[in-house]
C-alpha cells in the first residue's frame, strides 16, 4: 500500500504537517491498524510535528514520529505502539485495530466535515471543506459494522469520504476465498456508492486519477477498490498468508530490497526523500493552512458568535452560562420516568450547546432523545433535513452509531446516542474504543431492567450494567429521580476526556422531596447520604441502591427506623465515580466500623461486592427476568420492602445468605425452564 499512501499524501491530501491539528486538514484513517508502521513512516517522512496538550506544535519543532521511535517499534514507551492509539501519538486521527472500527469511524468523521461547513461556512467564508479517506483491508469490509457504516453512509450521500480497498485477498488463515464470494463492488453500488476500480496498485498515475475522480463527485461517498499483492517483491512470501500477520525475516527482507534496487540498510531515509515528500505536502496543505488562517481572524470579526462558538469547540470548553436554561424539578410522588426527565436536561443542555447533537438506532421516540426543534441530519436534497440538522437517524444500527460518534467526538463535536439498556451489547466495542481514546460521547440507554415488563428476558437487561461498570475510563450514571438526572447532565455536559453511559428507566419514578432528603449535588461525588436515622454519624445498617430501587430503598428506609434500626440509605447514581472520591469521603458515606450492609438493584450483584463486603448482601438479580406487569415481576423476583428488611435483619445477625444460595436460585431458575419445555 505505500504507493497508495504515496499517492494520497504527496498528491491529494491537504493536510500541513507543521499544525497537525488545523481544523480544516484532510483526515486520513489507517483503518487496517495492524500496517501500522505505513502510517508512522508517513508521519515521520511528512516531518509532522509533536503538539502540546493543547494541540500546539512545541516550539522545540519536535518531530511527532523521530526514527528512533520507529526504530522501537511496539516496545513500551514507544510513539510507535502495535496498533495506531489516538492521543498517543500526534498525527493519528483514532484509534484502530478491532477490524472495521476504522472505516466506520471515518463515516463520524465526515458527518462532522459536512455538520461544520453547514454550520458555519458563510458565503464569503468557505472554513470546511475537508474530506475523509480511509484505507481498509478485506478483513474491515466482512466485518458487520462496516456494512452498517457504509449503508448509513451512503443514504447520507457523504460525498467527501472515500474508502480505499486494499483487496489482496489475504487474511490471517489464507485466501479469502475460502470465507467469503460476495461481490463486495456490487454491495457497495447497492449502498450507494460510487465504485472505482485501479488494477495494479503499483500504478501511482492510475491512483491519482482515482483520488482526483473522488474529488469530482457530489452525490455518493466513494470506494476506490485496489488490486494489490500482500508482500509485494517478497521472493518467498508475496501473496501468502504467512506475510499477514509475521514480520519477513531479516533475510527476506534484504531478498526484498534487492528486487527493489533498494541499499541493504536499516532505516535508511534519503534527504532527497523527505524533502520531496514535505515539499509536496507544502505545496497541498501548508500554503491552503495559512491562507484559511488568515481567513479565520476574518470570520471573526464579522461574525463573532459563531467565532466563539468555532474557539470552544477547538479547546473543549462550553460558553458562559451553558446550563442558564437548567431548572430544577418540584418534588411529585408520582414523578416521571428519568428517561423523560433525562430527555427534558438534554434538551436543556442542548440550549446552551450547540454542538451537543445525536440520535438513535431508531427508538428516539422510545428513548426521548429529540432535541425539540432542531432540524434532522440528512441530505439536503431529501428535503427532510439538512448537513447542519442536530438530529440523526441512525438506523437499527447500533454498533455502528457508537463508531459514528467516536468519529464525531474526535472531530471535536459532542454526540449522544441512545437505545435499549439490552442493546448496548451490540455497541460495546465503540463504547470501549471511546474510553481507550478518552472522547467524551455520551451514550443513553434506556428501558434500564425488569421493569420493560411483557416484553420479557430478551428485554430485560440484567448483566449490563456489570459490563459498563466494568470499561476502564467509562463512566456509567443510573440517577434515581428527575433531578438526579439534572445534575448528571450538569456534571456530563463539561468532561473533555470521559465517555459516559447514561442509564434510565422506563417505568415513572418519585421525583424526591429535598427538603427531606439530601439535595441531589450528590450526583457529581458518584454517591451521597440520602438519609441517616443515626444521629450520631454511626449507623448499624446501610443501605445503597440506584435508579428505579432508590424508592425501594428509602420505603425500606422508613419501615426499618420505625423498628428502631439506626439506618443510613445511600444513593449510588455513578459508582465508578464514588470510587474517585477521597479516602475520608468515602468512610464518611460508607464507615469501615458498619459492616452490615445491603445493597438493592435490579442486576447482578458483581458491582457491589466491593462495598458490601463477605458480611453483607445485595438484593438483585441472579437468573433472567420473566414476562409480565412490572408490579407482579417485582414481587415474583423479590424487589419488596419484607425482601429488603428479611436482607437487613440477616446481616446485622452476622448471617448474611451465602454463595450458594445464589446457586440455587439459578438452578431452580433452570429446573423451571425444563419443566416448560419438555
Amino acid at each position: 500500500m505505500a504507493p497508495v499512501a504515496y499517492a494520497l499524501w504527496s498528491r491529494i491530501l491537504r493536510y500541513d504537517p507543521l499544525e497537525p491539528q488545523w481544523m480544516n486538514r484532510d483526515r486520513f484513517v489507517l483503518s487496517v491498524g495492524h500496517a501500522s508502521m505505513l502510517l508512522y513512516g508517513l508521519l515521520h517522512m511528512a516531518g509532522v510535528r509533536e503538539t502540546d496538550d493543547k494541540g500546539k506544535p512545541l516550539a522545540s519543532g519536535e518531530l511527532a514520529v523521530p526514527l528512533e521511535d520507529i526504530k522501537n517499534f511496539r516496545q513500551y514507551g514507544s510513539k510507535c505502539p502495535g496498533h495506531p492509539e489516538y492521543g498517543e501519538t500526534t498525527g493519528v486521527e483514532t484509534t484502530t485495530g478491532p477490524l472495521g472500527q476504522g472505516v466506520a469511524t471515518s463515516v463520524g468523521m465526515a458527518i462532522a466535515s459536512k455538520w461544520m461547513a453547514a454550520s458555519f461556512n458563510r458565503p464569503d467564508f468557505q472554513l470546511f471543506s475537508y474530506d475523509v479517506y480511509a484505507l481498509c483491508g478485506d478483513g474491515d469490509l466482512q466485518e458487520g459494522v462496516s456494512a452498517e457504516a457504509a449503508s448509513l453512509a451512503g443514504h447520507l450521500k457523504l460525498d467527501n469520504l472515500c474508502w480505499i480497498w486494499d483487496n489482496n485477498h489475504i487474511t490471517i488463515e489464507g485466501n479469502t476465498a475460502w470465507a467469503i464470494s460476495e461481490d463486495i463492488a456490487t454491495r457497495f453500488i447497492a449502498y450507494g456508492w460510487n465504485v472505482l476500480r485501479v488494477g495494479d496498485a503499483n500504478d501511482v498515475e492510475a491512483l491519482t486519477r482515482a483520488f482526483l475522480s473522488f474529488k469530482k463527485e457530489q452525490e455518493r461517498p466513494t470506494l476506490i477498490v485496489v488490486d494489490s499483492h500482500i508482500a509485494w517483491g517478497a521472493p518467498t512470501k508475496q501473496d501468502t498468508f504467512h506475510a499477514h500477520g509475521t514480520p519477513l525475516g531479516e533475510a527476506e527482507v534484504s531478498a526484498t530490497k534487492h528486487i527493489y534496487g533498494w541499499p541493504d540498510e536499516k532505516f535508511l531515509v534519503p534527504d532527497a526523500a523527505l524533502q520531496h515528500f514535505q515539499t509536496a505536502l507544502e505545496a497541498n496543505g501548508g500554503s491552503k493552512r495559512k491562507q484559511w488562517d488568515q481567513k479565520l481572524a476574518e470570520y471573526k470579526v464579522r461574525y463573532p458568535e459563531e467565532g466563539k462558538m468555532l474557539q470552544h469547540i477547538t479547546v473543549g470548553t462550553l460558553p458562559d452560562g451553558w446550563d442558564r436554561s437548567f431548572k430544577e424539578f418540584p418534588a411529585d410522588p408520582k414523578g416521571k420516568a428519568t428517561r423523560q426527565s433525562s430527555s427534558e436536561c438534554l434538551n436543556m443542555a442542548g440550549q446552551g450547546v450547540p454542538w451537543l447533537l445525536g440520535g438513535s438506532a431508531d427508538l428516539a421516540t422510545s428513548c426521548l432523545t429529540v432535541l425539540k426543534g432542531a432540524p434532522d441530519f440528512m441530505p439536503p436534497a431529501s428535503q427532510w433535513g439538512n448537513y447542519s440538522g442536530r438530529n440523526f437517524h441512525f438506523g437499527i444500527r447500533e454498533h455502528a452509531m457508537g463508531s459514528i460518534m467516536n468519529g464525531m467526538a474526535v472531530s471535536k463535536l459532542r454526540p449522544f446516542g441512545s437505545t435499549f439498556l439490552v442493546f448496548s451489547d451490540y455497541m460495546k466495542p465503540p463504547i470501549r474504543m471511546s474510553a481507550i481514546m478518552e472522547v467524551p460521547c455520551i451514550y443513553i440507554f434506556t428501558h434500564d431492567s425488569i421493569g420493560v415488563g411483557e416484553d420479557g428476558p430478551t428485554h430485560q437487561p440484567i448483566e449490563q450494567l456489570g459490563a459498563l461498570r466494568s470499561i476502564p475510563n467509562l463512566r456509567t450514571f443510573r440517577p434515581c429521580d428527575a433531578n438526579e438526572c439534572l445534575e448528571m447532565w450538569r456534571y456530563i455536559m463539561p468532561l473533555r476526556d470521559t465517555p459516559v453511559a447514561v442509564v434510565l428507566s422506563r417505568q415513572p419514578l418519585p421525583t424526591l422531596d429535598r427538603q427531606k432528603y439530601a439535595s441531589a449535588a450528590g450526583v457529581h461525588k458518584g454517591g451521597y447520604i440520602l438519609a441517616d436515622a443515626s444521629s450520631d454519624g454511626k449507623p448499624d445498617l446501610i443501605l445503597m441502591a440506584t435508579g428505579s430501587e432508590v424508592a425501594l430503598m428509602l420505603d425500606s428506609h422508613d419501615a426499618l427506623v420505625a423498628e428502631g434500626v439506626k439506618v443510613r440509605s445511600v444513593s449510588m447514581p455513578c459508582i465508578e465515580l464514588f470510587k474517585m472520591q477521597s479516602d475520608e469521603y468515602i468512610e464518611s458515606v460508607l464507615p469501615l466500623s458498619c459492616r452490615a450492609r445491603v445493597s438493592i438493584e435490579a442486576a447482578r450483584r458483581d458491582s457491589w461486592s466491593v462495598f458490601i463486603g463477605l458480611d453483607g448482601e445485595h438484593v438483585g438479580m441472579i437468573s433472567f427476568g420473566a414476562s409480565g406487569p412490572i408490579k407482579s415481576l417485582q414481587t415474583a423476583l423479590g424487589f419488596t420492602v419484607n425482601a429488603v428488611k428479611e436482607a437487613a435483619s440477616r446481616v446485622l445477625a452476622g448471617k448474611p445468605r451465602k454463595l450458594s444460595s445464589r446457586a440455587a436460585v439459578l438452578q431452580e431458575w433452570k429446573a423451571t425452564k425444563r419443566r416448560k419445555t419438555h
